[in-house]
């Protein structure tokens, strides 16, 4: 895969000088035409690891507008392998925008239960998927394991040396993208993490188990703010579409509802609330997943 280095965009806001707050935002989201954001990192050295074992499909999990499925598919095509998509729940016709680029990749849908699913992790179900499926390379959903710390790692050690910030703030999903930077890092800098799912404390244990295996390691320079979910996963309200679509106005700052836009709507209201020294940096990064604002074909 190709790799597009990013460049850094400075927001200014009368609420960020009276705070005396400098504000940046890492646009990774353009660091690939279909592979974006946090996803190309995740995905480096699990298709790097299905090549050494000499798998020919990959196969992973996730929802229906899942960023995930979205880059697997496209990474899957541009390194020659086929793919497998298990999605969360039912068809729904017609196929929304996330599934239908999929499956021009060539990916092969397939839906299970919501019930099924919950038991994906499960040796019973990967011994059915292996029967199913034949010889597959797993990678779990969201990407998160042992290979996406070690991309994640990388990516803070080349990406970020450059940047003069503070603290670096992300939006966490299942914990992997910020695990590896904090391994990246090596102690350095504070990383603080967005929780974009209802109920996401458990996080941090999930996050520590991460950092522990890739690196042996504790660090305490992290932490995880749980309360900018707005409902949940996938869950949006008005304050959050108004407040999307007025950074994209104001800073030609593109969106999406599920990650950065929780992610910059914590920010500012930490910004608001003084959590930020004055003369601080603060680095925003952009996650990617813009193809997730499509509902629809």
């Amino acid at each position: 895969m190709i790799y597009s280095s990013t460049p850094v965009q400075e927001i200014h806001a009368a609420l960020l000088d009276k705070a005396g707050v400098r504000l940046l935002v890492k646009r990774e989201d353009l660091n690939h035409p279909e592979i974006s954001g946090n996803k190309w990192w995740k995905l480096k050295y699990n298709l790097e690891e299905a090549a050494r074992l000499r798998k020919e499909t990959v196969l992973t999990f996730g929802g229906a507008f899942s960023n995930h499925v979205y880059a697997v598919a496209a990474a899957a095509r541009e390194n020659n392998f086929r793919s497998i998509g298990l999605i969360r729940g039912e068809e729904t016709l017609p196929l929304n925008a996330t599934l239908s680029f999929a499956k021009s990749k060539g990916m092969a849908i397939q839906y299970i239960s919501r019930e099924a699913y919950r038991l994906k992790h499960t040796p019973e179900f990967l011994n059915n998927l292996t029967s199913q499926y034949g010889d597959f390379y797993l990678i779990p959903e969201g990407g998160t394991n042992a290979h996406a710390v070690k991309g994640c790692a990388e990516f803070a050690e080349k990406e970020f040396t450059h940047i003069d910030f503070d603290h670096l703030i992300l939006p966490v999903g299942t914990g992997g993208t910020i695990a590896g930077l904090i391994c990246g890092f090596k102690g350095e800098k504070n990383v603080i993490g967005i929780t974009v799912l209802k109920n996401g404390e458990f996080l941090k244990g999930e996050i520590e188990k991460l950092i522990g295996t890739f690196s042996g390691k504790s660090y305490g320079n992290w932490s995880l703010l749980t309360t900018y979910h707005h409902g949940g996963y996938a869950k949006v309200t008005k304050d959050l579409l108004d407040f999307v679509s007025a950074m994209n106005e104001k800073h030609t700052l593109p969106l999406d509802t599920v990650y950065t836009g929780k992610l910059m709507w914590a920010v500012m209201r930490e910004v608001e609330q003084k959590r930020f020294t004055p003369g601080s940096t603060v680095l925003a990064l952009h996650t990617g997943g813009l193809q997730g604002n499509i509902r629809s074909t």
